[in-house]
């Protein structure tokens, strides 16, 4: 069973579309199981009826045109229940319909599964046989277990294939929905990033030039044959003759009369040399991949390689500057920090990635940059919308494709309203974050890029909560020297000072690898990160404490902060080596007390020991998104998860006020520098709970100023323990709107776009 079921599922993700997927299906379906019908029926969320897609035994000529209301039928009991139907005479149950003209009159025993896809009946998939019998609990079980397997790549194939049909070759409009990534709206035009030599990632893309990019090609071509050979010659003494007739197969899929004469086929037809190489290449992995023979198939490796060495080539003789229209949007399958940072800002109006969640590492870049974000829009074909026309609804996580006029009249009116909100809070750059009953509240900024300094100083913040050391690591191909981070470091606090600068020590792993320091863990998050790293390299965290603390003579405003921190052992273990650089410095001449040292709560483990945490150092500030992460136990990256993760979560809060608690029965500073400090109503929340210091992307600083500057400490005490009882996230969240509305604050109540 688990070999068949592994062969259908692999053909399945190779289908080239729905309708290929479908007959795939149907076809292996019955063969494996023996049975004379097998067919699927997918449901149609505008009518709310069940259509007949594809089938094996029953009458091919009512495919796509016979149908039944979900409820009605033994096919709409399934999808009804959610759950299987088993029957040996279909036609005795009370729910049979005979369907005129589908031919399943002489078939009596039924079984039909429910494929479900995120908790909604998409389909189902049924067998029938002629013989009255129930089919027996293997059967069953077969069946259960290839529609939950095939769920997610039948919902996807069913949206992307009508989105292929129907929207991006003509003008109908779409709406895909991935998840919040940063909040705000932006129309304009697609840029597709895609990665470094995938052949999956190729765009489609016509050309006028056909002859250039054939010798491109051959030229690309020519180049891998001289490598393969060169790596046959250098391996020729310690190979077998079998071994090394290898590559002389190698050579012979390469030939112009083979692969290479299809491709250039396509491009004669118009098609570019990477998007013709692809979509061949592509055909032949597939080919190879349904093969039955063990060895044949493993061949689809070798014809991966190949394609992958030929784009190579292609892509670096067409390396040329890119030209970004004005307002581009970035889309791409996973988008990183150095996508962002090879685009000039002032052409960047919107991302969208088809991985990751509203809190993976470039959407928090993006909420600090103030870029409207998309994540995990998982059905969006982006290698086909280079240059169209897109809306991003950062506040819902939706895009809109070919949007109507009167859409996109309405989302340019939201556009209009946050300028104007915008503006009329520049007002408030200057004023203290006092309450209504005159308490102090510093708001600062969380910082990774030079270019938030300008926007985080624009927005009035007062110091800088939490400076991703990191990020400079990442936009590199190696660690940095000493004084290449003293030099950055010193930018940051010359550009703040005398506003003090929280520096976090060297932050990776999780979802943040460095290319040349790789990671490889089955479950990175609960793995090598943070101190762990670093304390198990001290080198690495010498070098940037050294860089931090020369960066900061004579302007004396650095703060150290420690991630990712889960025992006082480690808090002792970094505070001896902050020392022993402070020492050694001295002696060579530095100047200056050690600067306060601090830890971020950020794992439960650290939340239960915060009082001795706040005994060894001068500050604690909670991370409180990797914290809601830890204490949910939901991968903040995965959108499969994404509904679960909440910060307004009541453990979250409870959490959250117990470290306050601790903190200040030390007499020790709390601060918070999670993406929670920039929600105006959880800021309300953080201000009853007692915290000192809120750190936040610039863009957010503005909103959370204004909220504050209009309650009292009294209003949020009261607020936290009304909150404090409630048993749900949506509860709280709902709570914090209608507070924010009874304060003449609607305008920072959430997705002000329906």
């Amino acid at each position: 069973m688990l070999e068949t079921l592994r062969h259908i599922v692999q053909e399945v993700n190779a289908a080239r579309g729905l309708e290929e997927a479908l007959d795939i299906i149907v076809r292996r379906v019955q063969d494996a199981m023996q049975t004379q019908v097998c067919s699927v029926y997918l449901q149609d969320g505008n009518n709310d009826r069940l259509i007949f897609r594809a089938t094996q035994g029953l009458n091919q000529a009512l495919v796509d045109e016979a149908s039944l209301p979900v409820g009605e039928g033994l096919v709409g009991l399934v999808a009804a229940r959610g759950e299987p139907v088993n029957l040996e005479e279909a036609e005795k149950h009370p729910s049979f319909r005979f369907l005129p003209g589908i031919g399943e009159e002489q078939f009596h025993a039924f079984l039909g599964v429910p494929i479900i896809h995120q908790r909604g009946v998409v389909g189902v998939l049924v067998v029938q046989q002629a013989e009255r019998r129930r089919f027996d609990e293997s059967d069953e079980a077969f069946l259960v277990t290839l529609s939950a397997q095939l769920a997610g790549v039948i919902a996807h194939a069913q949206v992307t294939g009508v989105l292929e049909s129907r929207v991006l070759t003509g003008a109908v409009p779409a709406k895909i929905t991935g998840v919040p990534g940063a909040q705000g709206v932006a129309i304009g035009t697609a840029v597709v990033v895609s990665p470094g030599a995938d052949l999956y990632a190729v765009p489609p893309r016509e050309v006028k030039d056909r002859r250039k990019q054939v010798r491109a090609f051959r030229e690309a071509l020519e180049a891998v044959r001289k490598d393969i050979q060169v790596v046959a010659d250098n391996l020729g003494a310690e190979l077998s003759p079998e071994d090394h007739a290898l590559f002389d197969v190698y050579l012979s899929i390469l030939d112009d009369s083979t692969i290479g004469a299809e491709v250039v086929g396509l491009i004669k037809g118009g098609q570019w040399a990477q998007g013709a190489l692809s979509q061949v290449m592509i055909e032949h992995i597939r080919h190879f991949e349904r093969m039955e023979h063990s060895y044949l198939k493993e061949r689809a490796v070798d014809v991966r390689d190949l394609g992958t060495r030929v784009l190579t080539y292609l892509q670096a003789a067409n390396q040329e500057p890119r030209a970004y229209p004005d307002r581009a949007i970035l889309v791409g399958e996973e988008l990183t920090a150095t996508s962002l940072g090879e685009i000039p800002r002032e052409k960047l109006a919107g991302l969208i990635s088809v991985s990751g969640s509203g809190n993976s590492h470039v959407a928090i870049l993006a909420r600090a940059m103030g870029v409207p974000t998309v994540m995990g829009a998982v059905d969006l074909p982006y290698a086909r919308l280079q240059d169209r026309e897109l809306i991003i609804d950062g506040y819902n996580g939706t895009v809109h494709l070919n949007p109507l006029p009167e859409i996109k009249q309405r989302f340019q009116e939201v556009l209009d309203q946050d300028a104007a909100l915008s503006k009329d809070l520049e007002s408030l750059r200057d004023q203290p974050c006092v309450t209504v009953d005159g308490h102090r509240m510093p708001l600062w900024v969380n910082t990774g890029l030079m270019a938030d300094v300008t926007r985080s100083l624009e927005q009035g913040a007062e110091g800088v909560g939490l400076y991703r050391t990191e990020v400079p690591f990442l936009l590199r191909d190696r660690f940095p020297s000493e004084e290449e981070q003293r030099q950055i470091y010193r930018e940051q606090l010359e550009a703040f000072a005398p506003k003090p600068v929280t520096m976090r020590t060297l932050d990776i792993g999780g979802d943040k690898s460095l290319p040349y320091f790789p990671i490889e863990e089955d479950n990175p998050f609960l793995g090598w990160r943070g101190i762990r790293v670093t304390l198990d390299h001290p080198e690495i965290f010498l070098a940037q404490v050294r860089a931090m603390l020369k960066a900061n003579e004579g302007l004396w405003n650095l703060r150290i902060m420690l991630p990712m921190v889960s025992n006082t052992a480690e808090v002792d273990e970094a505070l001896a080596l902050i020392h022993r650089s402070h020492e050694e410095l001295q002696q060579e001449g530095l100047t200056g007390r050690l600067p306060p040292v601090g830890v971020m709560i950020e794992v439960p483990a650290a939340v239960s020991q915060a009082r001795l945490m706040a005994r060894r150092v001068d500050f604690l500030s909670v991370g409180s998104n990797d914290l809601t992460q830890y204490l949910l136990a939901v991968d903040r990256n995965n959108p499969q998860v994404a509904g679960l993760y909440h910060s307004l979560h009541p453990a979250v809060i409870h959490a959250l006020e117990f470290v306050s608690d601790a903190s200040r029965a030390e007499g020790v500073p709390i601060g918070i520098c999670g993406e929670l400090a920039g929600d105006p109503g959880a800021a309300v929340l953080l201000l009853g709970m007692g915290y000192d210091v809120l750190s936040m992307n610039a863009t957010s600083l503005p909103r959370v100023k204004n909220a504050l500057r209009n309650v009292t400490v009294k209003e949020a005490e009261r607020l936290l323990a009304e909150v404090k009882e409630m048993e749900s996230a949506k509860h709280i969240s709902g709570r914090l709107d209608r507070f924010l509305a009874e304060h003449g604050m609607e305008k920072f109540i959430h997705n002000p776009v329906a």
